[in-house]
């Protein structure tokens, strides 16, 4: 796990030392172990290294193969990497490490830039041809390890964080309009564009070819498919299965020469991770992240999960470390997440800053639960609201609806400047959402079964994308590398073939739902969670019950109070007022009236005060190049 950063100059140029170097050490906290460069006339690769397998001076990087022919930097981890040595070695290629950077290495040699797609783990990899002067840039199958890259005047820039872009001369920070329209629609970026202009990020399962002679050639390898379930899979064999791969991938996943903690919210995820993962060490370190209660009311109430992750570590004897958040720890991260996270994307994820900060005191590499829900189906309420649409083009209404998670397209007047409104497309986000689903010509819309097959597919290629971005930087931040069970290959090969009807337990019933009494409708949507019954049967008998039976809650602090109360003061100072940089593109009127009517307990706008925030510290950090303690 660590930081890598290039340069390729189209025009020939040789790389200056220094300019290299500095945008490596720009992600120094990425890896706090070690620094390389490497420089080839007019293209280098910088490396921070985090050092997690063969943590000697022989897992080093830039790491070149035994023949010369090939350079690589790499962040990430490959947790088949024994089994393709072993290959490698049958091959006749040696090896001088214990580590997966040098399998990477050979396997280049031996079956070239295919050799990425024989990979199951996390990884972006730059890889340099030197004997035809080619650069090779790839990212893993579910896009858990990000790789930006910047082409403009004769310059590639490419790096796992944009602030490495900041130390290059080539590059001006600007807005790119067409990103923010997106980010204030779904608190996300469903393209691969970023909030910095020319700044995009490389799809997940792609590799580009990079020389003198060609633009930028990009070749895609793998896509999800949940279209073909295999309709002969019993419930039973399905709960089998999925309890052998998840075991597996979790001991795969152990692999390190440094300690390895996991993640212990109060849910079925993170708690079947850290059982199993207790399994394979004499005692596992595990971490909760919990919020002070006193001034907190209604369905926030509950979000405090330290009580049923205790009842976990209780089960497993792990030694269990918490934090308490209370209001006042918003203010004080905010800069910090924000200057890290850079790529502004979903969620309300300040408490990830914390929890992460705290297991990076005691191990170096943490399991994360995430990917579970996306495979199993763990967001019933949103698939039930559209899978009764009869077509596709209902489908889109029904689902763009509810994907608006910020502003809808007529709110988008109010809510922008009129200059910058002027220049943004409306309808842009709309047809971005549907090409979602329109590049996959295998989605059809005629049964609920299908349907709710396509959310799947959309919610794993957008909103997990977004969760696994912010918990790469935000952990990253802090030096420590997340790993997810859940996006092992083998596993989430088989999960795509589960049919609809193991995952979600009322299918059968909601097909028969009354469409015309609506608050049958509404009481099924807010009541039912009902997803993922394939994994809870699996892991019945590893967790404790109430564990099992727990209703679905995301990893959020009770900010809908919050913000009406002891951090009502810091929103206003934050968003109103004299001098405040986001009134560029924001219209303030916009913002008192949010904050009016969240405060009046009118909207619960707690997810768009907490992007304005995101938004307005993002143009104070690299719109004005404020500076943060």
């Amino acid at each position: 796990m660590c930081g890598i950063a290039g340069i390729f100059n189209f025009n020939k140029q040789p790389v200056a030392h220094q300019t290299i170097k500095t945008m490596a050490d720009a992600m120094a906290h990425r890896g706090p172990d070690g620094e390389g460069l490497y420089i080839d006339e007019n293209m280098a690769l910088g490396h921070r290294r985090l050092s997690i397998l063969d943590i000697s001076p022989k897992g080093a990087q830039p790491m070149a193969s035994h023949n010369g022919d090939w350079v690589i930097v790499f962040n990430g981890c490959i947790y088949n990497y024994l089994d393709l040595r072993l290959d490698l070695k049958s091959k006749g290629h040696e090896f001088v490490s214990t580590g997966d950077t040098e399998v990477i290495c050979e396997g280049l040699v031996e079956y070239g830039t295919t050799f990425f797609e024989k990979l199951d783990g996390m990884f972006a990899i730059a890889a340099w041809h030197k004997p035809s002067k080619t650069l090779w840039l790839s990212r893993d199958r579910f896009g858990v390890k990000p790789l930006y890259y910047y082409q403009q005047n004769g310059v590639l820039l490419f790096a796992s964080e944009i602030k490495a872009f900041l130390k290059h001369p080539a590059f001006k920070v600007e807005v790119n309009l067409s990103a923010l329209n997106e980010y204030f629609t779904f608190q996300n970026v469903f393209t691969y564009n970023t909030l910095f202009a020319g700044v995009t990020m490389l799809p997940p399962a792609n590799t580009v070819k990079v020389n003198i002679d060609t633009p930028l050639l990009h070749h895609s390898w793998w896509d999800y498919d949940f279209t073909e379930p295999d309709n002969n899979i019993s419930f039973e064999e399905a709960t089998l299965e999925t309890e052998r791969l998840l075991a597996n991938a979790v001991s795969k996943q152990m692999v390190a020469d440094v300690p390895v903690g996991s993640y212990l919210s109060g849910g079925m995820d993170s708690g079947s991770l850290s059982v199993l993962a207790s399994k394979h060490v004499d005692r596992l370190y595990t971490f909760t992240a919990g919020f002070e209660m006193s001034e907190v009311q209604g369905v926030e109430a509950g979000y405090d999960e330290r009580i049923d992750a205790e009842l976990t570590a209780n089960f497993i004897k792990s030694e269990h470390y918490e934090q308490v958040l209370n209001a006042g720890d918003i203010k004080f991260a905010l800069p910090k997440l924000v200057w890290h996270l850079e790529d502004l994307r979903v969620g309300m994820s300040y408490p990830n800053y914390y929890i992460s900060r705290l297991a990076s005191k005691f191990v170096k590499v943490c399991l994360q639960g995430t990917g579970g829900d996306e495979l199993y189906g763990g967001y019933p309420w949103r698939y039930y609201r559209v899978f009764q649409s009869l077509n596709q083009k209902e489908f889109f209404n029904n689902y763009y609806g509810f994907w608006q998670r910020l502003t809808n397209d007529n709110e988008k007047k109010s809510l922008f400047q009129p200059a910058i409104f002027s220049q943004i497309k409306v309808e842009e986000p709309r047809k971005i959402f549907e090409r979602v689903f329109t590049f996959n010509p295998k989605l059809k819309y005629s049964t609920a079964e299908e349907q709710i097959q396509n959310s799947l597919y959309f919610e794993i290629k957008t909103f997990l994308p977004g969760l696994l971005l912010v918990g790469d930087k935000l952990a990253m931040a802090h030096g420590l590398e997340e790993r997810f069970p859940f996006l092992d290959n083998d596993l989430v090969n088989f999960a795509q073939k589960i049919p609809v009807k193991h995952k979600l337990g009322n299918l059968a019933m909601m097909k028969q739902m009354d469409e015309n009494v609506l608050g049958n409708k509404k009481k099924v949507y807010s009541d039912f969670d009902d997803g993922k019954n394939v994994l809870r049967k699996a892991m019945k008998d590893i967790l404790p019950e109430k564990i099992i039976n727990r209703k679905k809650q995301g990893f959020s602090a009770p900010d809908e109070s919050w913000y009406r109360g002891e951090n009502a003061a810091y929103v206003k100072e934050l968003l109103l007022g004299k001098n405040i940089a986001c009134h560029e593109f924001i219209q303030p009127s916009f913002i008192e009236k949010t904050i009016y009517e969240h405060c009046e307990k009118r909207i619960n706008h707690r997810l768009l005060l907490w992007s304005l925030m995101n938004f307005e510290w993002w143009c104070r950090l690299f719109l004005h190049n404020e500076k943060i303690n």
